[in-house]
Formats: C-alpha cells, structure tokens, sequence
C-alpha cells in the first residue's frame, strides 16, 4: 500500500481519501492543506493509484480498507486526525469514523457518497437524463444482448485476465464518469480518467464494490450516524453534482447535527472545479486550532 507524508511533521494530523473506490491520489491533492501546518498523510487504497497490485480485488472490500487506515494511523503514531475526502471518499471517511469515532477529530466531506442502492443505479441508468450522449457510449460499448445488466457486463470483462478485453472496458467505464464529472466540459479530465492507470484501477474496483453492495454494514451509514453524532463535519457540494447528486448530501446532513453543508451553486462533481476547491481550503482552514 503505497503513502506518504507532506507538510509540517509537527502539525495537526489530516487524512486524503481519494474516491472510486479505485481512483488514486496524486499530489494535487496536497494543496488543499496549508503545508506550513497540518501533517498531511496521503495514501492509494488497496489496488488503486501507486499500491499494488493495480486492480487488485483480493481482499478488497470497505472493512479491509477501514483496517488498513487504522494500521496507518498506529504505524504513524497519529492520536486523532481529520478526514478529507470525496465521492467514495466520503464513504470511506463515514465508514471508518463510525467504525472509531474517538480517533476522528473532524471530516471535510465533498460530493457526498452513500453507496446506497439507488445512487449505485443513478450512475449506471439515471445519468443518461442529463448526460445521454456519454451514456450512449457507456452503454454501447456492449453488445445489444448484454445491455440489461451494465454492471454483470462491464464486472466480466472488467475481471477478465486479458488486457485486450479488461483495458478497453476500463476505459469506457472511466471515460463515461470522467465526461459526467465536472459542470462545464473539461477535456482534461476525461483525459486523466481514459488513461490506462487512472481507468484500470477505478473501473474493476468499482464495478467491483458496486456489485457487492459498497460491503457496508446492514442498514447502510445513515443506520449507524449516532457513533458520530458529536464529531463535526463541514460539507461541500456542487450543486449540479451529477455523479453524486445533492439529495444525497441532504439526507446526510438531516441525520448529523454536528454538520455544516455548503452548496456551490456553480460546480458539479469534481473537486478540482474552482468553487469547490475554494470551499474545500476554507472548510479545511475552519478546524485550525481546534484539535
């Protein structure tokens, strides 16, 4: 499992979760911290980004990568630290803040995922009410016979062991995201995710947790909000957020008193979208001093 440390290695303790699940940190997700003071821990999930091996699923699932930051953080020395993360990010940083709630001292959220059954199905069937022609193309990868069940499709070819039939999956799977990410058309972005690295990772391990349900507890997160209740969180999403639409931040929030959400009129997904970026700094400067 591939991490690092950035920033001052006396300051406050703050964990990047990049999403995905399978997607990969890089080091443009440093520069929401100010390196001059928090001690900043980045790190790839299991068969994502850097770790290896890429699109590994072997013991692969939301538990591992709990048990895996808990290890990272006894292996750091880190007593409390902040949550950071986005999309499946947010899911993971739920998951293992409720999982131990006394060794989070805050979570900044963006782009809110809860794995539920039905967000699974917006991004398979519902994207294609805004964003037909790239679902067009999502869907016409596969042959007519195969079309009922994107996610059995895509998951066979995906797993297979033949470059020449998982790279070419993974990269229409990743493409169609990249293209839905952002609120305005941002070639560069549906560049980085149509890259072998990028689109490998993430399409195998997402058509893999998606098919298994994101492996989250009975009940979903929002069964178990009362292990965090006390804990703050700041919020941020775009308000087109066509990936992770706004409800679902909603609904989080409307269970989690200690959560302040801010809404980007202007963005849709993507983390790197301007209003969004500025939110997320601001969100991150908002816990200066209070742990």
């Amino acid at each position: 499992m591939y991490w690092e440390q950035v920033g001052n290695p006396n300051g406050p303790a703050a964990l990047f979760l990049h999403g995905g699940p399978g997607a990969g940190a890089g080091a443009v997700h440093r520069r929401f911290f100010d390196p001059g003071y928090w001690r900043l821990v980045v790190y790839d999930q299991r068969g994502a980004g850097r770790s290896r091996p890429l699109g590994g699923l072997q013991a692969n699932t939301t538990p591992d990568l709990v048990a895996d930051i808990e290890r990272l953080r006894r292996h750091l020395g880190i007593e409390r630290w902040l949550l950071f993360g986005g999309s499946w990010g947010s899911t993971l940083a739920l998951a293992y803040a409720q999982a131990h709630p006394d060794r989070v001292a805050g979570l900044v959220l963006r782009g809110i995922f809860l794995g539920r059954p039905s967000e699974v199905e917006w991004f398979l069937y519902g994207m294609r009410v805004v964003f037909p022609e790239a679902h067009a193309n999502f869907v016409g990868f596969l042959p007519d016979h195969e079309r009922a069940d994107l996610l059995g499709a895509y998951l066979r070819r995906l797993c297979h062991p033949d470059p020449a039939i998982h790279m070419p999956a993974a990269r229409a799977w990743s493409t169609y995201e990249g293209s839905c990410s952002t609120l305005m058309p941002s070639p560069e972005t549906v560049q980085h995710f149509a890259a072998d690295r990028s689109s490998l990772g993430l399409a195998r391990i997402e058509a893999h947790y998606f098919a298994n349900k994101l492996f989250l507890p009975e009940g979903g997160l929002l069964a178990h909000m009362d292990r965090i209740a006390h804990v703050p969180a700041e919020i941020v999403q775009g308000r087109y957020d066509m990936i992770c639409p706004p409800l679902t931040a909603f609904d989080l929030v409307a269970n989690w008193p200690m959560a302040r959400m801010t809404i980007i009129p202007d963005a849709g997904h993507s983390a790197l979208e301007p209003g969004i970026r500025r939110a997320l700094i601001a969100a991150v400067e908002r816990f200066r001093g209070t742990f």
